[in-house]
């Protein structure tokens, strides 16, 4: 009989595919130009609120949500690519590298576009207290960053497919359902103190994360609107 243990509490799980949704209308709506470009500032905005979260979950969320429990060293890093590394509940040591590469090229867009004025459609909520030039830079790495995230994604899509083909590790199933099966044959290539550090996902944890999201979003609203 399997053994299953909760890795995602249900706060990292929305904030994941409420993330995946946004940064999917951020890029239909800036392609779509005209006055989509109002939804793309929604969606970034909404980005924004959402890697606020993430950022502070990852402090006082669940044990697998905290960046304490997954921040690699480079032994890790490296033991992981010799192939000498336990098995991870959580991120694995280049997992983590993504993650932390995502969130940053994701923050480095929605802070630069807060100051993009393309001086037809749209002007960011701060563009008015940047002088020309300084809008005019944020607005190119807000354009070449594109790129990047692009990227990133095309990375972090092809390592769900690899692990799934080629190491029989489905990373789609527990984003969902946030749990992890763990067959007991294979209990053993994972440190005893991993499997005993299962994720809290109750009542008073979700509670703190929407009582924190909504005080987030009000912050952001206030923000763009003042």
């Amino acid at each position: 009989m399997k053994k299953i243990i909760r890795v995602w509490d249900l706060p990292i799980r929305l904030f994941h595919w409420l993330l995946v949704l946004c940064i999917i209308g951020s890029l239909i709506s800036v392609n779509i130009g005209g006055n989509a470009i109002e939804w793309h500032a929604f969606f970034g905005y909404s980005i924004l609120t959402l890697l606020i979260f993430r950022t502070i979950w990852g402090f006082v969320g669940s044990t697998h949500a905290r960046f304490s429990t997954f921040i690699p060293t480079r032994a890790d890093i490296l033991h992981y690519l010799q192939g000498s590394a336990p098995r991870f509940l959580g991120h694995n040591p280049i997992g983590a590298l993504s993650v932390f590469a995502l969130l940053f090229v994701l923050c480095v867009q929605v802070i630069t576009g807060l100051f993009v004025d393309d001086e037809i459609a749209f002007s960011g909520p701060l563009a008015k207290f940047a002088s020309e030039s300084v809008v005019s830079f944020l607005s190119e790495i807000h354009e070449g960053n594109q790129v990047v995230i692009y990227t990133l994604i095309t990375i972090h899509i092809a390592a769900i497919w690899y692990y799934k083909k080629f190491k029989g590790e489905n990373l789609i199933t527990p984003m969902i359902t946030g749990d992890k099966e763990i067959d007991p044959s294979k209990e053993a290539e994972y440190l005893p103190s991993d499997l005993g550090r299962s994720s809290k996902d109750g009542g008073l944890q979700r509670a703190l994360a929407l009582l924190l999201l909504s005080l987030i979003a009000l912050a952001v609203g206030y923000l763009i609107t003042r």
